[in-house]
């Protein structure tokens, strides 16, 4: 099940144990970012082995649109990855509800 903006937003705030990726390119994540960690989508599958000791955690995969982070939570998904969600309607739909707030 994915997850919205508005819950990403609640959990972060209450410093909810969890993995936050993000799959933009770097210049993406320069401008504005959620504080997850920077794994574009074309590395996913290359340094999928960075997450192999949070396999089982959960994992919030999130791009510009939610389009990508699909694609990631897919791969994730088919390497055995657990429990993968992904932001609707990613950093669009956070800076349409929240602007530029991070938490």
């Amino acid at each position: 099940m994915d997850i919205t903006a508005e819950e990403l937003k609640t959990r972060l705030s209450a410093n909810e144990d969890f993995v936050l990726i993000d799959v933009r390119e770097p210049w993406e994540y320069d401008e504005f970012n959620l504080g997850g960690r920077l794994i574009p989508l074309g590395n996913v599958m290359q340094d999928v082995s960075e997450l192999y000791d949070e396999k089982n955690k959960e994992i919030i995969v999130y791009c510009r649109s939610g389009q990508r982070s699909g694609m990631a939570k897919s791969i994730l998904t088919q390497m055995g990855y657990t429990h993968v969600r992904n932001l609707l309607g990613g950093v669009m739909e956070w800076q349409s509800k929240f602007g530029s707030d991070k938490i």
